[in-house]
């Protein structure tokens, strides 16, 4: 977008000069100095409050488990009971190690 809006600046009408000017500063301030201090700032200062969810909203708000963590700690709770039904079954003397 800064490229663009700075290839507005090399039009020859002086309108089009001053708004590629002012909308290449515009995205500029807002990546550089709105999303790289002030919002890391402000979330730093709120803490936990900064990741608070009203609770109506999140029982309407889909549970979306992108990195599978609910799938790994169902495998994992799985091979705990096989593991746990095995062993009992050896101390049993029904199933050799």
């Amino acid at each position: 977008m800064v490229s663009v809006f700075t290839g507005f600046m090399l039009a020859p009408d002086p309108i089009i000069k001053s708004m590629g000017f002012a909308l290449t500063f515009g995205i500029v301030f807002d990546a550089f100095i709105v999303r790289m201090a002030i919002v890391p700032a402000v979330m730093t200062l709120m803490g936990k409050a900064a990741w608070y969810i009203p609770s109506w909203l999140d029982k309407i708000l889909p549970n979306i488990d992108v990195e599978g963590t609910t799938i790994q700690t169902e495998v994992a709770e799985e091979k705990n009971t096989n593991n746990k039904k095995y062993c009992n079954l050896v101390k049993e003397g029904r199933m050799s190690e």
